[in-house]
């Protein structure tokens, strides 16, 4: 089967009722989003960051998969689909999606702040200050903060290398290192963009653009490839 590689952004989740932080205007009750998305922030207000994260995962719990995701789990019918998404929902795999690489993170999860090693997941939406590792830390959420590194990123890099398709959906492509994965692409190879607004694009004959949000994108990439 050929490899069909889809990286997912924000707009992705968006028809789910997920808030992107620019819909948020960058601001979460007049705090900047960097002040709750930081290891800076973390020490300086860790209960507010504890509460932010708290809110987004209670959100994400009263939210389903949309249309866009259902898409995705349709293609691997007839392609080897991998998912490299910079969300940080279980959308994905709650629509049915088998192999997907969180990038970011995932906001069900916590992890320990002595031990990045030691990774829980969470039953309920909340994450408390208080709550422990086995080695005694605090648990903070297993989300990709601004200024830290992001440790899937080599291995998204060489699947993006083997791809015989490569999508991308709801992501402006600014944000780096995600964003230079366009660049592991092997030349010849089918490009799909989809997301209503526009998305700067390295030098490529092969990109196609469909104008639409993910719901309606997808659909229309699996009529692109019926066609191909």
């Amino acid at each position: 089967m050929k490899k069909l590689v889809v990286l997912t952004g924000a707009g992705m989740s968006a028809e789910s009722g997920l808030k992107t932080f620019r819909e948020m205007g960058g601001l979460w009750e007049t705090h900047d989003v960097y002040e709750v998305a930081s290891p800076t922030g973390w020490a300086r207000d860790r209960s507010m960051v504890l509460r932010f994260y708290n809110e987004r995962r209670k959100q994400l719990l009263e939210t389903s998969p949309n249309t866009g995701h259902m898409g995705l789990v349709e293609l691997e019918k007839k392609y080897e689909v991998r998912i490299i998404t910079q969300n940080v929902d279980d959308l994905h795999e709650r629509a049915g999606s088998s192999n997907i690489l969180h990038l970011h993170g995932e906001l069900r999860k916590a992890r320990s702040t002595s031990d990045p090693g030691l990774i829980y997941d969470l039953e309920s939406w909340e994450l408390k200050e208080g709550d422990l590792c086995e080695k005694g830390s605090q648990l903070r959420p297993d989300v990709v903060w601004f200024g830290e590194a992001v440790p899937a990123i080599e291995e998204a890099a060489e699947i993006v290398s083997i791809a015989g398709i490569f999508v991308i959906i709801g992501t402006s492509l600014n944000v780096y290192p995600a964003a230079g994965l366009i660049n592991y692409v092997p030349e010849g190879v089918p490009v799909f963009v989809i997301d209503p607004n526009e998305v700067p694009i390295p030098g490529n004959s092969q990109v196609k653009v469909i104008p639409e949000k993910a719901g309606m994108g997808v659909r229309k990439l699996i009529e692109a490839l019926e066609n191909e």
